[in-house]
């Protein structure tokens, strides 16, 4: 059974501060919340920084998650309030069915595979070199070319994507949010090896579900690449009324 699971985290911490500088650190964090080690079963999260006071994770796990660990290193453990919330992710999925339409947060890198890259890098062009190459990812870095990316990448999780008409021209109901280049080292503070250069961009915006089976697998496995850096994790919500949005 999926869980759904929203961990506040204090930006005052360390820990927290470590975190927020590189997504491995809580990547490592997150896999520390399940039991069965080493983990095998997929595993989705986001960082949510609605402002600068507040800061939260959200995970979907296969299994039942303890999260203990991160509200003592990084949270408010003698806190009033509940520092961390596992709730089922059955109802949602149960609430998946064709016609319905939700709006939804992705947080995304949008890449795609290909053999020819305009300007391949070092390892790009020895991986190409090989006898049978495979394609390599190369990032879209404009906003129609990731836009493009993510009505092609939700048609294939078995939705639509609704238009606004904005001038007279119909576009995707969508607003690509904090776009920006995310650049840390696996190694912490190593220099003498190459960082990891990925492009992030949160969408928000509506969609419809056309194959309920398409899109519940859509949720569980997430959507495009860079899932242990906290992209892919789809997460939909009743859809606000147009004069709010």
């Amino acid at each position: 059974m999926p869980y759904l699971s929203r961990i506040h985290l204090n930006p005052l911490r360390p820990q927290a501060q470590r975190m927020l500088r590189n997504p491995q650190v809580l990547h490592a964090a997150v896999l520390g919340g399940l039991s069965r080690q080493p983990v095998a079963e997929r595993v989705l999260w986001r960082l949510e920084t609605p402002h600068q006071h507040q800061l939260a994770v959200l995970v979907l796990t296969q299994s039942k998650p303890s999260w203990e660990h991160m509200v003592e290193q990084a949270g408010w453990p003698s806190a009033d309030e509940p520092q961390a919330m596992v709730r089922s992710y059955e109802p949602l999925l149960d609430q998946i069915q064709r016609g319905r339409t939700f709006a939804y947060r992705l947080k995304a890198n949008p890449t795609s595979a290909t053999k020819k890259p305009t300007r391949p890098s070092e390892a790009q062009a020895q991986q190409l070199a090989g006898e049978r190459p495979r394609g390599v990812r190369v990032a879209h870095r404009t906003l129609p070319d990731q836009l493009d990316w993510l009505v092609e990448r939700l048609a294939h999780a078995g939705c639509t994507t609704p238009t606004d008409n904005v001038n007279g021209n119909e576009v995707p109901a969508v607003r690509a949010t904090d776009r920006h280049r995310l650049r840390f080292h696996k190694t912490g503070h190593r220099t003498d090896v190459p960082p990891v250069i990925l492009e992030s961009v949160t969408f928000d915006g509506l969609l419809q579900i056309e194959d309920p089976k398409l899109a519940r697998q859509a949720l569980l496995d997430g959507i495009g690449s860079g899932k242990a850096y906290g992209f892919g994790l789809l997460t939909l919500a009743p859809p606000r009324p147009a004069a709010e949005r």
